[in-house]
Parts: structure tokens; sequence; C-alpha cells
């Protein structure tokens, strides 16, 4: 056969579980990203113990980039029986090491919690996804791949990364597939395409010419604000909460990238004299690694940052810092009666110590719950932002008093119009096929016809397990 088959097993019409499984005409099988279905996913417990599909039929996984809804079921993938190569960036794979681990330890401490409460329904007791020994087998399958090198994974097909901005390590994926007679497919997987204009990360890069596209479509509804006005906002937060409210500021952040975009913007702020003399504290032993692991990896700056750090060699670092690894640390803030801000993993707040904090501030109107980038709306920070006058919180109901603000500055994810400009790269009539992943429903039908009236066509909003034929 020439054909290509395309299977979707993951963020097909919903924002996580990022797994798509294509089949080349020689019978090889290619996992673009291997991700965990993350937040209150319908069936997100099924879903993320079985794939769909057999672990060790799968002949290589292609990773995007090292978010755990894109990465997370590679230690799964392993214990089932996969034994290929994974190929990702350099920076890629030095955040899988520490992500991964991470993750196998709340698979852990989350099924902990999840089995006490099945055990007294008399349920069946759930095993863990995976734990650290996966990892660890994990992590010696992955071969790195720098962007714009051109790799022959086999005889059939040829891989190329370009940047995508949109994490430390983060690519757009590009496939040339042989399909008989010297003919090719020219497959391209977006990944997740960063914003223009960030203050740590090159811009996305724009890429070879592609037959079939596979784009992400997260923001694909809206437009984020003007970036300029950044720095001012937050400041204007921290002031009126810390300074004039006397409270704690508590904002959900993802421990890698958005942790050192917000530290970044503060690190500003207290060179230029402005920054309110008060506590900071980075609760994350998680965002302490991968602030050490973006440090290593000054290939994916952008030019502004390089400039920056020439100045100050920390950027990630100040007076009124503090980095908290130890759980006893991250208790003794909550006692602390003084206005403090409060950075802690994870972003959509389902997870991790910053639920703990939430937990402890929600219901002082003092405080502040500052959201800085998307969020589900099943998980916490997605109810939070929905304006939910009580929230459910380790199974207790609490009243929100707190001030909740969002703001879309530090968003990772492009905005539709930053999404069409990467693909201004790409002659619309080449284009043969294009699939909308990594999107809610509603979102998705919604950049679909925006990318029509671009002049894009042939656009398919695949279903869960959904299958084509290229």
């Amino acid at each position: 056969m020439n054909s290509i088959n395309l299977q979707f097993f993951g963020a097909a019409r919903q924002v996580t579980g990022s797994k798509h499984l294509l089949t080349t005409p020689k019978g090889k099988k290619l996992l673009l990203d291997c991700g965990l279905f993350q937040g209150k996913v319908p069936n997100g417990q099924d879903l993320n113990r079985h794939f769909g599909f057999a672990p060790y039929e799968i002949d290589y996984v292609i990773l995007s980039h090292a978010h755990i809804d894109h990465s997370g079921l590679i230690p799964r993938l392993v214990r089932e029986g996969f034994t290929g190569k994974i190929y990702c960036t350099p920076a890629t794979f030095s955040l899988c090491e520490i992500m991964l681990m991470d993750s196998a330890h709340i698979q852990e401490s989350d099924l902990k919690y999840v089995n006490e409460r099945r055990k007294k329904r008399n349920e069946t007791i759930f095993d863990p996804l995976y734990d650290v020994e996966d990892v660890e087998k994990a992590l010696t399958l992955f071969k790195l791949t720098p962007y714009n090198q051109p790799t022959a994974i086999d005889d059939e097909t040829e891989l190329l990364f370009t940047d995508a901005g949109h994490l430390l390590g983060s690519a757009c994926v590009h496939l040339d597939i042989k399909t008989g007679n010297d003919r090719k497919k020219r497959i391209t997987f977006s990944g997740d395409i960063g914003c223009y204009g960030r203050k740590i990360l090159k811009d996305p890069q724009p890429f070879r010419q592609c037959d079939v596209l596979i784009c992400e479509s997260t923001y694909g509804d809206r437009l984020h604000p003007d970036r300029s006005n950044e720095e001012h906002h937050l400041y204007e937060i921290v002031k009126k909460t810390c300074v004039e409210n006397l409270g704690k500021l508590i904002i959900p952040a993802f421990s890698v990238d958005r942790t050192q975009e917000i530290i970044y913007s503060l690190d500003r702020m207290a060179n230029a004299g402005i920054l309110p003399h008060i506590k900071v504290f980075v609760d994350s032993p998680l965002s302490i690694k991968a602030t050490d692991v973006i440090r290593k990896h000054e290939e994916c700056f952008d030019d502004e940052f390089i400039n920056y750090i020439r100045k100050d060699p920390n950027p990630f670092g100040f007076k009124d810092l503090h980095y908290i690894s130890k759980v006893e640390d991250s208790k003794m803030i909550n006692k602390l009666k003084e206005p403090c801000i409060i950075i802690s993993s994870s972003g959509m707040a389902e997870a991790g110590r910053v639920k703990h904090h939430i937990k402890n501030n929600i219901s002082n109107h003092q405080n502040t719950i500052l959201l800085v980038g998307y969020c589900t709306p099943y998980s916490l920070g997605g109810r939070l932002k929905a304006g939910n006058k009580t929230v459910r919180i380790f199974g207790e109901d609490y009243e929100v008093k707190a001030n909740i603000e969002s703001i879309e500055y530090y968003s990772a994810h492009g905005d539709y119009e930053e999404m069409l400009r990467l693909l201004e790269c790409q002659d619309k009539g080449q284009i043969k096929r294009i699939f909308l992943v990594h999107g809610e429903y509603e979102t998705q039908k919604v950049y679909k016809e925006k990318l029509i009236e671009h002049g894009y066509h042939n656009i398919d909003i695949p279903e869960q397990e959904e299958i084509f034929t290229l």
C-alpha cells in the first residue's frame, strides 16, 4: 500500500492527552506525542490506563515538547512494552528528566488518596500508571535531535524539528514519509504553537511546505491582550493585594516556563526599584529544578533575554525571592500574617502545593488568586476563572471571597492571529488536509471558520480514535 493512516487517541476535541498515531506505507507506527489526560476529563482514568492501541507495536515516539499532557504517558507506554526510540530536542529531554520523575511521584501520591476513597466504597484498587523505574527505563530510549537538523529515522521517514516558541525545547514536527515511486508525503504536526514577542524564548520559526497539517487550536477563538502592558498589570495587582489590602497574592503557575517568566518580570521590577519589599516564595521543588535546566539552554533564548542576562547574570533571583523545597517550609508560608507573593504549581490549580495555598487563602477578601494561563473548564483554576462562588477542594466546599484575577500575557499558547501568522510560511493550495487538535470543540469550530476565511480548505476536527487515510 502507498497510503498513510492517521488516528487520533488524545487531544481530540479537548485540550489534553496529545496522542496521534501514524502508520506508514510499510507498516511502521509513529506516535506523535504520548500525553497524559489531565484535569477532570470524562473517562480520564480509563483513557490514561488504556491507550486504544498496543504499545509494543509502536516503532517510534516523536515528542513535540515536555509538558505532561504531551509527554506524561511515555513511562506507561514503556511499562506496557514499548522499546523503540523517542525523538525530541535536547532541551525537551532535559525537562523530561525532571518532569516525568515528578509525574511518577504525583501518580503515587494522588493514587494513595484515590484508593483510600475507593476502598471505603468497596471498589477496585488502582495500581499506579507508572513508577520511578518506568521513568528511568523510558529515559534510556530518548534520542536527542537538535532544531533544523534533518534526521533519517529509518529508510522510509525523515524527521525535522523547528522551534515552536511554546516551551523550552518545544518543536513543530515535520515528517517526510516515502509513499513509493520517488514520492513522499510531507506531514507537519504543530505541537503547541507559542506566542510572538515573549521575554525569554524565541518566536515560533517558519517551516518547510507541508501536504498535511495537524494543528493545535487551544486559543482558536480569542486574542491575547497587548503584551506591552504585561509588567504594569502584574505590578498593579501586586500593589493592590500586598500594599493596599495587606493580603497574599497566590499565583498558580506551571513549574516550567510560566513560573520563570513571572520571576523574570518581578526581577525586572526589582532592578527598576518599583517592586514593593515583600517576600516572594516560589513553592515548588520542580520549579527550582526547571529554573536550573532553563539556565543551561541558551540556544532557546531570544536576543532580548540574552542581552538582559549579560547585565544581570541571575534573572531568576533577587533579594526578597525565596525558593521553597521542603514540605514543612511550604506549610510555614500559610502561617505568615504578612503580605507576600506565592508562586506555586500546578498552573490549573488541580494538584500540587498551590491547591493547599488556595484552600488556606480563598475565603479571605484581602487575598488575590491570579490565574496566568489556560485552565480547562473542569479544573479548579477553570472553575475560579468562571466565577464560581463556591469550589470544592480536597472534598470540602469553600466560599470564594478572595479576589480572582486573570491575565493572559503569560500564556504559552499563541492566539488565533499568532497561529495564523505562523502558517503564513505555507502555500495554502499545497496543503491537502488540515486536522485541528488540542482545543475545546466549540473553540475548534470557530478556528476552522477563521482558517476557511483565510483561504485554507479540507479541514477536519477529529473525534477520539477517529482514523483517516492520507
